[in-house]
């Protein structure tokens, strides 16, 4: 599964390969609550829009703009919505809210820019594409992590990447509930189940559930520096052999559901498994943060409280 900006890329590439007329369009900046948030973008050429902005009327007021030829030249343009009270009822915006927008008109000569990124977002590799705002030249840079978007009156500064992509083991009632916050935080959620019963169960968002043995999908998956694995069946037979496979990968986190005893025996059983000491110490278990937590919903916020909290170390 790639990304919506991979796609976004992809389209504006595309058009640009048929010399047709494109135009590439990133929000830098919000005012008050906004449906999107600040670097999503939407591409648009030949009557097509890939991406959102707003999921409404700021996307039909700004296709017509570009179709009438507003946008024509090399030099970005800031476009902002919101700046009255009308215009906010007028196109869905909240009361007090504004969406900055940098429109980028695209030619034969941002080929190989978009080209680069097509390529090293399907690698699932972070860049940084900066946008000279006089010229709209646009370099890229490569980047070890995300980084806050900026914008000043020379450039446009936005990494791009891969989002971090959560493997949930299990398509339990704390899958359920876990993939639908994982998925409000923007995670890319994906469950893998063995048991055709609990994936004919499953009442949780609409996601990618993959049936088959738990170490086999989490190979295919080839988990890197932006995924995380997290087993929640409770069945050393399922568990442990995803277990397996995850901590022998590239993952930046793994974790398993389960009490302090049953932790204490499934590391046991991993070692006498082969595993090393220094791969078993990469387990977060029991998973989640120490919070007295019972319900599905509050494993669930333990579990994602952890999860940020390690990602923040990261950075």
């Amino acid at each position: 599964m790639q990304s919506l900006d991979f796609t976004v890329l992809t389209h504006a590439q595309h058009s640009v390969i048929q010399k047709q007329p494109a135009w590439l369009c990133t929000i830098v900046k919000t005012v008050g609550s906004s449906p999107r948030p600040v670097g999503s973008m939407m591409s648009y050429s030949q009557q097509k829009a890939v991406g959102t902005l707003s999921g409404g009327c700021v996307e039909e007021d700004l296709i017509e703009r570009l179709e009438c030829g507003e946008f024509s030249t090399r030099q970005p343009k800031l476009v902002v919505y919101g700046v009255s009270a009308d215009e906010n009822e007028r196109l869905g915006l909240p009361c007090g809210g504004s969406l900055h927008i940098l429109v980028q008109t695209l030619d034969e000569s941002d080929l190989p820019w978009l080209t680069e990124a097509v390529r090293k977002l399907e690698e699932r590799s972070v860049i940084r594409r900066d946008v000279e705002r006089s010229s709209g030249q646009t370099t890229l840079t490569p980047c070890g992590s995300h980084h806050p978007l900026t914008v000043d009156e020379s450039y446009l500064r936005h990494t791009l990447g891969p989002h971090m992509r959560m493997l949930l083991v299990g398509a339990g009632q704390l899958a359920q509930v876990l993939s639908s916050l994982a998925l409000a935080m923007d995670f890319e959620v994906l469950i893998i189940d063995s048991r055709e019963e609990a994936i004919a169960q499953w009442q949780g968002p609409t996601l990618p559930i993959l049936h088959g043995f738990a170490d086999d999908l989490i190979r295919a998956q080839k988990p890197d520096q932006h995924t995380l694995i997290i087993t929640l069946t409770h069945d050393p037979r399922i568990d442990d052999m995803a277990l397996m496979e995850a901590l022998q990968s590239g993952a930046w986190y793994v974790g398993a559901l389960g009490s302090a005893r049953t932790t204490k025996a499934r590391l046991e059983r991993l070692k006498t498994l082969g595993l090393s000491d220094q791969q078993l110490a990469r387990l977060h278990a029991p998973v989640g943060l120490n919070i007295g937590s019972k319900t599905p919903w509050e494993i669930a916020v333990a579990i994602m409280a952890e999860v940020i909290q390690q990602q923040r170390r990261m950075t």
